[in-house]
């Protein structure tokens, strides 16, 4: 009998928070340490911020291309955050998953939600907290990226977006950076060992009891 060399279908590990929360943060320390995982790269609508790559960051279009992935039924979801389209497309994180390979998501609730509603064997919904509403302001403030009348509406969101926790596998409030990278890092490793995502394991366990 040939070793059994454990394979797996990949998942799709969901960050949600609201801005400024730090889950592009959290997500930009997990590519950096796990090769196994890849970001995957949204459409959308909105304009590019500085600093931004197209193909790296999203996949910039207009709203009629948006309007047409979305009737082929190309993207896996879409949502309407802030008056611009995002949406995830299907191909791509399709193959991954079939290859064994993880992809990580940095996408909001609506999203998550119909993932959920499709494809819930292959999601792990990770919702970041901010440890008070005073900090996530502060953050938004020091990241210097918006102004003050988009600050004030995000921070307008948020409580609409946190109400939406119970909806998530795992919460993790972002107190210390390091701490919630280890944290997400943890169940990434442990969803990987789900019983249900090792393929081959019940041959294997089989020709153990038989004494193979």
């Amino acid at each position: 009998m040939e070793p059994y060399v454990p394979k797996r279908r990949g998942l799709m590990l969901v960050l949600s928070s609201p801005s400024g929360a730090g889950k592009t943060t959290i997500s930009r320390r997990l590519l950096e340490r796990d090769s196994n995982l890849s970001m995957s790269v949204s459409v959308t609508t909105r304009p590019k911020r500085p600093g931004e790559v197209q193909g790296r960051d999203y996949h910039f279009i207009d709203l009629g291309r948006f309007e047409e992935l979305r009737a082929k039924r190309e993207l896996l979801e879409s949502a309407k955050v802030f008056d611009h389209y995002y949406g995830t497309p299907r191909a791509p994180v399709e193959q991954a998953l079939e290859a064994g390979k993880d992809v990580l998501f940095d996408i909001d609730w609506q999203g998550t939600q119909q993932l959920a509603a499709t494809a819930r064997a292959d999601l792990v919904a990770v919702f970041v907290l901010p440890p008070s509403t005073a900090e996530l302001e502060r953050r938004l403030h020091t990241r210097a990226q918006d102004s003050a009348k988009v600050v004030a509406g995000r921070m307008a969101r948020a409580a609409d977006e946190m109400s939406h926790w119970r909806e998530y596998d795992y919460i993790v409030i972002n107190r210390d950076l390091d701490d919630s990278v280890a944290a997400v890092q943890a169940i990434l490793i442990a969803e990987r060992y789900r019983r249900d995502r090792q393929i081959g394991l019940h041959e294997f366990v089989k020709g153990l009891r038989e004494g193979q």
